[in-house]
């Protein structure tokens, strides 16, 4: 299957275009005094409409490349399933807000007190608690939002060095020995490290030195991606979420409480799920109150549910920092969020891409530094809450194993869209733009997700994504931008997004030709939820009888998807049409003409052979009959006579090597033998039939004698 290639598209005609509209399959240059659409690169190759990929091949790709998150397979008509990943926990231990981060002074004992009542070890925690009670200092290394701060007052606790004081986080790692003045215990929670100021192993055996000398002990809790040479540390590994949410449950309710409340709806759905430590406090504390009957349960499991939309706007809203690491992590989450389940590498490059549009809207005149290894993976899951593995990417090559990431869960991406979407506008002159660039990207995977992302944000705000995105694809003169529209739509109308179907309409038989290609093909994807409106307007638009070429074939393609996908009610409703002008007749045909061009797929199988036959062995359907007549009329209208013929003769090819196709196509010629006119056809066709190169058939003889048999 190729996924490389273009769309077809309609050939503009007439419209409101200021001139001759450049031909569909070639990129025109702006004309003079023109601007160029925002976003709409001048880089698709030029094509001829032999070159271009069919709509059934582009509607594989769609499929094939959108985030199941999204859509299911079978929402375009096609059997699939829902896919969803294994869940991991990374919860961190508990722990208190950010109110008890002070820039210097004591942690006061009752909150240490209220913390050890609550607080769980794990295996990381004992590591460090060995490597503090020998060393008198650890670095206790992991992401944000898993509980090392907690962890680290427990540790000093569990030794008895109390009271403990808060170092600075900005303190240069040089200075730090400088910094200890005799207190029993410390904390550098956030050490603040960066290429030019690294901590070091001197600075460690300096506080070590420092330590042994007053006495002490000292906890430094760095982030993941934190500059580290040569020094030792513990990488953090919290608790799981269900040890956190029991200690907290059971010291708020006690322990019977939470034998109870375990294996209830919520608390299931909670633990299925990745939390933060504070997020597993409060709900512990909502879960206790439902327990004493003052919350019911709805409410409580929208508590949980709200969970997600909160860490969201903390990521978002994170104070920015001097190095930009902070607008960095941004831009690769809001990249993750549209290539949720896609390899990391993609997700990686064109975070920064977005990275680079966004420092360019914060500091505009400041160039953005982008350090070409400064990443690590694991630190960068650990931020979004994502899991890594290898799985298998749909290429035109085949399956190609690749590293691939997605958020743990689900509704991660699309929460995250929307958010940034609707409540940080500023971030568009970025976005909208970032979107563009990738609707003209070279890989299908890419210009697919351009176009789910974008379906998400519509859902969010229609007016918005149709002005600054859909509208402008689907108005310039990219092949690439037309089909991104087009999917936007499709994807934007299978989440009900309000409007849609409006604009299909209008677009379709409007005077736009750009447009009305976009509506067209969307017709043909969105066909199988509503193959009768999708139909009607199709036939509306075949009734302006629009002389051009490019846009009859584009119309006969969106009816063969439709006759492809939904077949029953679309057989229905195209047959009787033979009888009606001859616009229709002929539009009838062609759809019908290229839908007989489609195997099984991953077989040479014809697969409106395949509906025949399976439809004659049923009594109870109609549907043989129906292809037999669209077969007759085809075969016997001078204009698609030879084509017909043509076709068959190729399954005659097909049936020369493959003994499962003889039967069905025996069966179809059988019925195509009436009238006389066709049983001559039929006849001269098995007894002139040849290979490629010219060789005779062996199947003519046996289906002229089974035709023979059926007749």
């Amino acid at each position: 299957m190729s996924q490389e290639g273009q769309p077809a598209a309609a050939k503009p005609s007439k419209g409101d275009r200021p001139d001759k509209a450049e031909k569909p399959g070639r990129t025109a240059a702006p004309a003079d005094g023109e601007p160029a659409v925002e976003g709409q690169e001048q880089d698709e190759s030029t094509q001829e409409p032999g070159e271009r990929q069919p709509a059934w091949a582009a509607r594989r790709d769609l499929i094939d490349h959108t985030p199941e998150t999204l859509i299911t397979r079978d929402q375009f008509g096609v059997v699939g399933g829902h896919v969803s990943g294994d869940v991991v926990f990374q919860l961190g231990s508990p722990g208190f807000s950010g109110s008890l981060r002070t820039a210097s002074g004591h942690i006061p004992q009752n909150h240490l007190e209220e913390l050890a009542a609550v607080y769980r070890s794990c295996p990381s925690f004992d590591e460090a608690l060995a490597l503090l009670r020998d060393e008198r200092v650890v670095v206790l290394r992991g992401s944000r939002a898993t509980g090392r701060r907690s962890a680290a007052l427990m540790l000093l606790d569990r030794l008895g060095a109390r009271p403990i004081r808060l170092l600075e986080p900005d303190t240069a790692p040089a200075a730090l020995p400088d910094a200890l003045d005799g207190a029993p215990g410390y904390l550098l929670h956030e050490l603040t490290t960066s290429r030019s100021k690294p901590l070091l192993e001197p600075h460690v055996l300096g506080v070590r030195e420092q330590l042994a000398r007053r006495g002490g002990l000292c906890v430094i809790t760095v982030e993941t991606s934190s500059v580290l040479l040569d020094v030792p540390c513990v990488t953090w590994e919290p608790p799981p979420v269900e040890d956190i949410l029991a200690a907290h449950v059971t010291h708020l309710a006690g322990t019977e409480a939470w034998q109870q409340l375990r294996r209830t709806q919520p608390v299931e759905e909670f633990i299925a799920c990745t939390h933060q430590p504070d997020e597993t406090r409060r709900f512990a504390e909502q879960l206790a109150a439902h327990h004493r009957g003052e919350l019911d349960e709805d409410r409580l499991i929208d508590f949980a549910r709200s969970a997600l939309a909160d860490r969201v706007t903390r990521w978002l809203t994170a104070p920015e920092k001097p190095d930009g690491d902070e607008l960095r992590d941004k831009a690769f989450l809001i990249s993750l969020a549209v290539f949720d389940r896609a390899p990391y590498a993609t997700a990686a490059e064109l975070g920064d891409r977005l990275f680079v549009r966004l420092q360019e809207t914060a500091n505009p005149h400041e160039a953005p530094r982008i350090p070409v290894f400064g990443s690590s993976i694991p630190s960068r899951l650990e931020l979004a809450h994502a899991l890594g593995s290898t799985r298998d990417e749909v290429t035109e090559w085949g399956p190609v194993s690749q590293y691939s990431v997605e958020f743990e869960d689900a509704d991660t991406a699309r929460v995250l869209l929307r958010e940034v979407w609707t409540v940080h506008p500023s971030t568009r002159p970025a976005l909208v733009p970032w979107l563009q660039q990738l609707a003209s990207d070279g890989r299908p995977l890419v210009r697919t997700r351009a176009a789910a992302a974008t379906a998400l944000l519509a859902k969010a705000d229609l007016s918005s994504a149709m002005a600054h995105l859909i509208e402008p694809w689907a108005s310039g003169r990219s092949y690439n931008g037309w089909l991104t529209a087009a999917n936007a739509l499709s994807l934007a109308g299978l989440l009900e997004v309000e409007g849609v179907h409006r604009i299909l309409h209008t677009w379709c038989t409007g005077e736009h030709p750009s447009r009305r290609w976009t509506a067209i093909r969307v017709y043909g994807l969105l066909g199988p939820r509503h193959p009768e409106q999708a139909l009607d307007a199709l036939l509306e638009a075949v009734r302006l009888e629009n002389d051009e070429e490019e846009e009859v074939n584009q119309l006969a393609e969106a009816t063969q998807l439709l006759l492809l996908a939904a077949r029953g009610p679309v057989l229905r409703e195209l047959v009787p049409l033979l009888h009606d002008d001859h616009t229709v007749h002929d539009h009838v045909l062609r759809a019908f003409g290229l839908a007989c061009r489609e195997t099984v797929e991953g077989t040479e199988r014809p697969l409106v052979l395949e509906w025949h036959a399976a439809a004659h062995a049923d009594p109870n359907s109609d549907e043989d009959e129906l292809l037999v007549a669209l077969w007759r009329a085809a075969l016997g209208d001078r204009a698609h006579t030879d084509s017909a013929l043509d076709r068959l003769q190729q399954w005659l090819r097909v049936a020369e090597h493959d003994r499962q196709v003889e039967e069905p196509l025996a069966l179809l010629l059988s019925d195509l033998s009436a009238p006389a006119t066709n049983q001559h056809r039929i006849g001269y066709l098995l007894r002139t039939a040849r290979e490629a190169d010219g060789s005779p058939l062996g199947v003519t003889e046996r289906l002229r004698t089974a035709v023979s048999a059926f007749s």
